[in-house]
Parts: structure tokens; C-alpha cells; sequence
């Protein structure tokens, strides 16, 4: 019997909850969006916080209409701001690896826990130099000098701000910061994060009310 589903193109994936198209990339064993996620079941603005309840945000729109933020350069470009609650969907904190922690990931997706993207990392030579085999070339996002950015890894990694502790838009076109799945305390979970003027991959542990962006890592 023939599946009336139609074919996906190489390299990507699409969401089924909203038909977004991901583009996807192989790095050693694993397979990661080459994109910012971007599902936006609702949308607040940045003086709206909390670290228990699910928060969704567009970098710089301060409305309520996932419509409207839909059609902002910044969501089209950079995708969604999560807080930690939005990300884990009610899951408990994963270390593993793979962390089966779906949260917002669509359907044969999850989030990458700590262990996941220090395997990225040490897979393309460790965090002094990762940085630049991680970010897009060039300047068209991110800041000059953008240092290091060959983007030999095809990951793409963009500069997309984050919703920062005092309600705040900050640092677009500076950082890229995305969560793990892997917690740190009841009030702090790890992410990683790139500069636009060095190389180097950061880790750092973060207060669960901040947005973030994320990647989603194939199961």
C-alpha cells in the first residue's frame, strides 16, 4: 500500500503541529536542527515572568497575538525565547544522554541534555574552538567581528538575544544562548552560549524565568 504522505526534502524535518520546515544537520553521531525551534503556542511580552510557568517569547514584540508575532523579522530569523518551564513541558531534569526529554520538541525530537551538547562540543575540538565551527558566517547577524565563524559544522548558530532577569530584550546580534534539559537546582538549569567575539563555547548555569533559544536533537 502507497503512504499518501508526501516526501521531505534531504536535510530536513517538519513539524507536524504547524508545519514549520527545519532544516537538520549530521554532526558525528548526532543529528541536530540547523535551526532555531520556533513553535509559539502563545506569546507574552518581556514583563511577564516565571520561573514555574510556561513562557513564550518573540524578541522585541510585547503583545499577546502568536499571529502578529508570527509575522516580526526577529521570530521569521531567530525563532522563539523559552523560559525553562516552556522548554521541559512538565518533565523531570534529564543528565542522560540521550535525555528522552521531549518537552517542546515536536514528535521524534528532544532536548539536548548537558552531556548532549558537551558531546557536541568535544566532537568538534572542545570549547575554545567550537564556537566558530558552530556560528554562521559573516555579519549579517551577527556582530562584527564575529570571531572564528566559519560555520564548518553547519549548525548555523544565530545571535538571538535573550529575555534577560529585569524584563528585558537584550544582546541580539551579540549572544546565542540555548537551554539543555539538564537542571542545576530548583532555580537554575545549564545552558550554552556563543559570543560574537571570540570562539569559544560557554557554559553557565541560568535562572529557569530567562528565554532562551533552542535546538532539538533527533531521537
Amino acid at each position: 500500500m502507497y503512504s499518501c504522505k508526501p516526501q521531505e526534502a534531504p536535510n530536513t524535518f517538519t513539524d507536524s503541529r504547524d508545519g514549520k520546515v527545519y532544516k537538520t544537520v549530521t554532526i558525528g553521531s548526532q543529528v541536530w536542527m540547523a535551526e532555531n525551534l520556533a513553535y509559539l503556542p502563545s506569546v507574552v511580552g518581556p514583563e511577564t515572568v516565571s520561573d514555574t510557568d510556561p513562557c513564550y517569547y518573540v524578541y522585541n514584540y510585547y503583545g499577546i497575538d502568536v499571529t502578529t508575532a508570527k509575522t516580526r523579522t526577529n521570530y521569521l530569523t531567530y525563532g522563539v525565547l523559552y523560559n525553562w518551564p516552556a522548554v521541559m513541558q512538565g518533565e523531570p531534569s534529564s543528565d542522560a544522554n540521550p535525555s528522552r526529554v521531549q518537552g517542546i520538541c515536536p514528535t521524534g525530537w528532544h532536548l539536548p541534555s548537558d552531556a548532549e551538547w558537551e558531546q557536541l562540543v568535544t566532537h568538534l575540538g572542545g570549547s575554545d574552538n567550537a564556537g566558530g565551527k558552530l556560528k554562521e558566517k559573516g555579519t549579517e547577524h551577527w556582530k562584527e567581528p564575529n570571531e572564528g565563524a566559519d560555520n564548518e559544522s553547519g549548525f548555523t548558530a544565530l545571535p538571538g538575544g535573550y529575555r534577560d532577569y529585569g524584563g528585558a530584550f537584550v544582546d541580539i546580534g551579540n549572544y546565542g544562548t540555548w537551554w539543555s534539559s539538564s537542571e542545576y537546582n530548583t532555580n537554575y538549569a545549564w545552558s550554552r552560549y556563543l559570543y560574537y567575539n571570540d570562539s569559544y563555547v560557554g557554559r553557565s548555569c541560568n535562572d529557569k524565568e530567562r528565554g532562551f533559544s533552542v535546538r532539538c536533537v533527533r531521537d
